[in-house]
């Protein structure tokens, strides 16, 4: 299987295409890549029986696809984990480099990654790590763009993708935050942050891939 097949594979279960049917326009957004690329390779993943594909409605990962992305997952986040913890590496760098080493990590490699961080069970961009058999508890789906003016909402996790950490890194939107949702327009979402006191306009666009947890409505600020 080639890498890029791979990352295809892995951002479909990020974006919960285990338990639901995820449109192109999402893997368009999450890959940064073109909806030709998008329709070409899922149509080589539905022949593979990876995933299966239903018109107007979405994609969703087969059996066997969701075993091998959650093998890849479980790699790559191991790896991220293994970069910032043994070698120090900064957190917007982690995903290239554990992307170039994942493709090469052996199960019997993997475990003893796993042993020797002591099975961490998420990656520092908050995603869970599956097990050795692929099992791996479920996380929020809701996005920060499906928020609505008045939601309070704390940051969980973010698609691993190079772009989207560099540019939450220059907003200084991080892992845990709580956001409260100021204005909301299709292209833009404006939240304060309680962390840094700050507005921020986020790009509805990279709102898409954040995700949060423990929502409320809470109307105001007061």
């Amino acid at each position: 299987m080639t890498p890029n097949k791979e990352d295809y594979l892995k951002i479909i279960l990020e974006l919960g295409g285990d338990t639901r049917k995820v449109n192109n326009k999402e893997i368009v957004a999450s890959l940064n890549v073109s909806a030709a690329s998008v329709s070409e390779m899922i149509s080589k993943m539905v022949k593979q029986n990876y995933v299966t594909h239903t018109p107007y409605q979405g994609i969703q990962l087969t059996k066997s696809g969701i075993s091998l992305a959650a093998k890849l997952v479980r790699n790559h986040r191991l790896w991220e984990v293994f970069l910032m913890k043994q070698l120090l590496y900064p957190y917007d760098a982690l995903h290239k480099e554990a992307e170039a080493l994942e493709h090469a990590t052996t199960d019997d490699m993997a475990n003893r990654l796993d042993y020797l961080l002591e099975h961490p069970r998420y990656c520092p961009h908050g995603g869970v790590i599956p097990d050795a058999n692929g099992k791996y508890e479920q996380q929020s789906r809701v996005t920060m763009a499906s928020l609505a003016i008045g939601d309070r909402a704390r940051v969980e996790r973010v698609i691993d993708e190079t772009s989207l950490l560099d540019y939450l890194s220059a907003i200084d939107i991080k892992l845990g935050d709580s956001v409260f949702v100021l204005a909301a327009t299709p292209k833009l979402l404006t939240v304060r942050n309680a962390r840094t006191k700050k507005v921020t306009p986020i790009q509805a666009l990279n709102a898409k891939n954040v995700f949060v947890d423990q929502i409320e409505h809470a109307g105001s600020l007061d």
